[in-house]
């Protein structure tokens, strides 16, 4: 075998690593970047498309709760379950009636907007998730998420966060071993410049939306959620147990599961009747956000919760339980007294969506998405520029060798470091498995047309 410098032995695996990421992860990153450009550009025109479900009368008496859920129910012409109630708290707004289809798909609902002033229906349409997203971003949620191919095509974008966070520093690793000593302007240099310039530009965005999309991920996800719970890092959520019991925790990623279950009972007109009520107690308590989710309880011995849904800044995701007879306050949760760690996975969460703060948050994200783009577009410039010109069957090529080519020790870190994050992110360690075997075809393809051709002579 071909014998290198460990520095050398470095520079070859980096490359060759970071040249497959690129050449069989880029195209997923690539339409995961603009795919998720385009779920955060357009909640504006969104609410233009839909603004006669959105919006109502501005002036005039409110109706009841009771009232609104009333004609919802008349409109659905159905026997279905309401889920959650989203109260029009301000002038111009609609309430949001939302009912258990099984019609639906996981995490979706059938909404009826009701105007609370004239009680007229003014819209009848599918939403998802806690953000509530309506028809138009939810398909491109799920091209995001899926490429709208369901649970299978949820192995797209798990592969695209596997890898974006090692592809990002392997990139800059790579950089800083093989960076030229002066300045030279050529295509090839120019390319790589700007390649480069976006990769440290881009460094912290790829690292937080690879973290934040992990914990989305299929696979991957399930570990994270484990590693959340052993660390006390679940989100707290109140305890809707009427007679004690214990309390369960929030998952802040409730817009991508199926958070908004079906719930396995019936609810009585009487037991709606009393929202109202349960509306008032809440917000006496301190709920007091304009944004509210209220949720009816999912058996007799459960409280009502109403919750805070507004996630801008300052976030506001308080939350309370009410005992729908007594009006007793069961349960409370505050913001403020989440764990640091659950409050950074919020902000993470509600920062990936482009929520946070509100359009700034847009507005960076989609100069992040676009110029991630841009950067995969000139990492392949660059390999097409540095293409040789015929096949290469120099061993130091493949990721085995140049694996072999590192010292001792460092190929125990690699393997212990690569077995560890193939256990941790399966779709990883598949891929890399892929990679390893692939490249190894490939080479041995490569160096026996010469060998035969030489046995031939």
């Amino acid at each position: 075998m071909t014998t290198c410098t460990s520095r050398a032995a470095w520079v070859h695996l980096l490359r060759r690593l970071h040249f497959f990421i690129g050449l069989f992860v880029g195209p997923f990153i690539f339409v995961a970047a603009l795919t998720g450009t385009l779920y955060v550009a357009t909640p504006q025109l969104e609410n233009r498309i839909y603004s006669e479900a959105l919006h109502g009368s501005v002036e005039g008496g409110r109706h009841t709760l009771a009232e609104q859920i009333t004609v919802a129910q008349k409109a659905v012409a159905a026997p279905l379950r309401m889920s959650a109630l989203r109260p029009a708290l301000e002038p111009g707004e609609t309430t949001r009636v939302m009912f258990a289809d099984p019609a639906l798909g996981e995490s979706e609902n059938r909404a009826i907007f009701i105007d609370p002033v004239t009680l007229v229906v003014k819209g009848d349409m599918t939403v998802y998730g806690t953000s509530g997203i309506l028809p138009l971003r939810q398909w491109i949620d799920y091209a995001h998420r899926s490429l709208l191919l369901g649970d299978f095509g949820r192995l797209y974008s798990e592969l695209a966060a596997s890898w974006m966070w090692i592809a990002a520093l392997g990139g800059i690793v790579l950089w800083a071993f093989t960076r030229p000593k002066r300045r030279i302007k050529n295509r090839l240099q120019n390319t790589r410049r700007i390649h480069v310039t976006l990769g440290w530009c881009l460094l912290a965005g790829m690292l937080l939306f690879s973290a934040t999309g992990l914990t989305w991920s299929q696979w991957a996800g399930g570990n994270v959620d484990k590693l959340r719970t052993a660390f006390g890092w679940l989100t707290p959520q109140v305890n809707t147990q009427l007679h004690g019991g214990e309390a369960i925790v929030m998952d802040p990623h409730a817009e991508h599961h199926g958070q908004h279950g079906q719930m396995a009972m019936s609810q009585p007109t009487a037991a709606l009747d009393r929202i109202d009520a349960v509306l008032n107690a809440a917000q006496g308590a301190g709920i007091d956000a304009t944004h509210l989710e209220i949720r009816p309880p999912r058996s007799e011995d459960r409280a009502w919760t109403v919750t805070e849904i507004d996630r801008r800044w300052p976030t506001q995701v308080d939350a309370v339980a009410v005992d729908p007879q007594s009006l007793a306050i069961i349960d409370t949760t505050q913001f403020a007294h989440f764990p640091l760690m659950a409050k950074l996975t919020r902000w993470g969460v509600d920062l990936h969506m482009g929520v946070l703060f509100g359009l700034p948050n847009q507005l960076l994200l989609i100069a992040f998405g676009l110029a991630l783009c841009v950067a995969i577009v000139m990492g392949y410039r660059l390999w097409w520029i540095k293409r040789p010109s015929q096949a290469q069957t120099n061993p130091l090529l493949t990721l085995s060798q140049s694996w072999l080519a590192l010292s001792l020790p460092a190929r125990w870190a690699t393997l212990t470091l690569a077995v560890a994050c193939g256990l941790a992110l399966p779709v990883m360690g598949g891929s890399l498995a892929l990679f390893i075997l692939f490249d190894w075809l490939r080479w041995r393809a490569a160096v026996r047309v010469p060998l035969a051709e030489s046995s031939a002579k």
